[in-house]
């Protein structure tokens, strides 16, 4: 490239995005324009230590401020935050956001995305999750506009899944406690498996779609760490960190209100109308979630990946929970940050999430 080129991020302070305008700015390649509510939080602070990001303050619920995020750029990276609009509006916005990209001449869009679970089923009602679906069925129109739009803006989809780090991390579905002296995962997970995702790898398969936009366009880059099952879980970490682990398996009875203490009655999305009929509770949201993790074994139900195709394009990615534990130790001793086993305690673990760390809370 001779020249860097703008990226404009919507979601640039969520988990993903952090990771995301790292590798971007660290390439030199690209530079990065990010939408933000606040340009002086925390969140965005950690953005502008990597390189110099270019705040548009606003949010993603107004055409004037995503216009004004698209203009002038070269390609844009959307991930709109289904837990803060809820289903219904994401799918409105994200529609807007590709539409309004191709207005203001935005080159590549890439969507961050999630698999459309209630399809690959077969629509059965016990697999739905609307924070899956909403992402996924607006992934597949936006494949399906990119057959007419890809000689103004071409498009490709990195479809994501649960974060490793949510293992780890506190207030999560998946979260950690420790109990007794050993970790304890419990989740009603069954004999089933998670395609987990490291955040780490997620800057370098956004990095790599942006630099390859022909081979990139009209790809559905869907990637993960591994299917990783409980007990593969507890073991990995028992083995890097020297303490006792364990997964225990539990129901949704006792999952839902309890091992997860959130409220099963609220709305999944915390900005949904809990009065409207197409807004999900998190008892539904979650239930349709484990359901299809449940259904994932092996990497031969409903969510599959090609491990393959990401080792021909990600040769170093993470490919184990194992791999993934030992680079958790490593990274936070070499930051000063403790061990993994002291980063767990109740009183030392931290967020992941943006959403669990605003407490469910913000506006659109």
């Amino acid at each position: 490239m001779s020249s860097p080129r703008l990226i404009a991020i919507i979601g640039a302070t969520g988990a993903q995005g952090i990771s995301i305008v790292r590798d971007l700015l660290q390439s030199g390649d690209y530079t990065v324009r990010a939408l933000t509510r606040d340009p002086s939080s925390t969140r965005f602070q950690e953005l502008e230590s990597f390189g110099a990001v270019e705040p548009v303050t606003g949010t993603f619920a107004s055409e004037d401020d995503l216009r004004a995020t698209f203009h002038g750029a070269w390609g844009a990276f959307v991930n709109i935050d289904g837990f803060n609009s809820g289903e219904k509006t994401e799918i409105f916005w994200t529609i807007r956001a590709y539409e309004l990209a191709i207005e203001e001449g935005v080159k590549f869009f890439i969507l961050g995305n999630l698999d459309y679970i209630y399809k690959k089923s077969g629509y059965k009602p016990e697999f739905r999750a609307g924070h899956y679906d909403g992402k996924g069925r607006i992934g597949e129109w936006i494949l399906q506009q990119n057959r007419d739009n890809q000689h103004r803006m071409k498009a490709a989809l990195f479809t994501t899944g649960p974060y490793m780090e949510m293992t780890i991390s506190q207030n999560t579905p998946m979260s950690v406690s420790v109990e007794n002296g050993v970790a304890t995962w419990r989740l009603p997970l069954n004999d089933g498996a998670v395609p987990y995702v490291a955040l780490d790898d997620c800057g370098y398969y956004v990095k790599w779609l942006f630099d390859h936009p022909e081979r990139a366009n009209g790809l559905d880059l869907e990637v993960s760490i591994d299917h990783i099952g409980a007990d593969e879980l507890s073991r990995a970490f028992e083995k890097v960190t020297g303490h006792p682990a364990r997964s225990i398996n539990v129901s949704f009875d006792d999952y839902f209100g309890k091992v997860w203490p959130l409220d099963p009655s609220r709305p999944a999305g915390y900005n949904a109308d809990p009065n409207d009929p197409a807004t999900m509770t998190v008892l539904q949201n979650f239930s349709g979630f484990w359901t299809t993790w449940r259904n994932s074994g092996r990497n031969k139900g409903v969510v599959k990946r090609d491990y393959k195709f990401l080792d021909s394009i990600h040769p170093n990615r993470i490919k184990s929970a194992e791999e993934f534990f030992r680079r958790e130790e490593e990274k936070g001793t070499k930051k000063g940050l403790g061990s993994l086993w002291e980063r767990v305690q109740p009183e030392r673990i931290t967020h992941i999430l943006k959403i669990t760390e605003d407490n469910r809370s913000g506006r659109l």
